[in-house]
């Protein structure tokens, strides 16, 4: 009887030492006005970043699509970090509203580099299909298509290849720990099949509490960063 319950407590001692599949960080689906899960990944530009350790400012928490297809990255998401770091570059929003802005891609480095390396070509594409030379010459749904290009891309930002402005941490999620844990990762999304995120946006308190959280419905659809960044300015007040 004895030999039995203590080979039962070792059993106990052995599973509540194995971390649990997919939420080892005690993550998940969280909502508006409840504390956001901490978490620790490592930064593409080195070191790591813990979300606790940034108590004390408000945190913008951006989960990009990432891919969009095989090989072929989310234009509107790569748009979305330049607005935001060209914004930066001229007015120091970060120091102006007690602010950090994290990107989080659910990929390994080299996946990672492939997205940095891709990113100057992102940003010409996005201006030339805002110019197209026979642009006289659409049709209905050309001009449609058109219109919303230069709509939901009304900014000029364009890089030399490897000159990625990097201002904001890229949090590497390689084994989707945060994105499965906050229900966030997908293989199938707005058309496509690939492992992606369903583009995400939290806006964290100082106290750690989520203020808000927008979950796009397809991909142009997501708050602009004067929106966010407006949101953001009256948190306080």
């Amino acid at each position: 009887m004895i030999k039995n319950v203590f080979a039962a407590f070792a059993v106990i001692l052995i599973l509540a030492a194995l971390p649990i599949a997919g939420n080892a960080q005690g993550l998940k689906p969280i909502s508006v006005w409840q504390n956001m899960p901490d978490f620790t990944l490592p930064s593409f530009q080195g070191g790591e970043v813990t979300l606790s350790g940034l108590r004390g400012k408000n945190v913008l928490l951006i989960f990009p699509r990432g891919l969009a297809g095989e090989n072929h990255w989310c234009h509107v998401c790569n748009y979305q970090y330049a607005d935001l770091a060209e914004i930066e570059k001229a007015q120091g929003i970060r120091r102006a509203n007690n602010l950090e802005i994290l990107f989080v891609l659910p990929y390994g480095k080299d996946m990672v580099q492939q997205w940095a390396d891709a990113f100057a070509a992102q940003m010409q594409d996005i201006e030339n299909w805002k110019n197209p030379p026979d642009a006289e010459k659409l049709d209905e749904k050309g001009k449609a298509r058109l219109d919303r290009y230069r709509t939901n891309f009304p900014k000029k930002y364009l890089y030399e290849k490897g000159k990625v402005p990097l201002p904001f941490p890229i949090l590497i999620d390689a084994d989707r720990t945060v994105t499965k844990g906050l229900g966030i990762f997908t293989t199938e999304w707005s058309g496509s099949k690939i492992d992606q995120n369903v583009p995400t946006v939290f806006v964290i308190d100082p106290k750690g509490v989520v203020q808000l959280k927008y979950i796009s419905q397809n991909t142009f659809d997501r708050p602009t960063s004067e929106y966010l960044l407006n949101f953001i300015g009256r948190l306080g007040k």
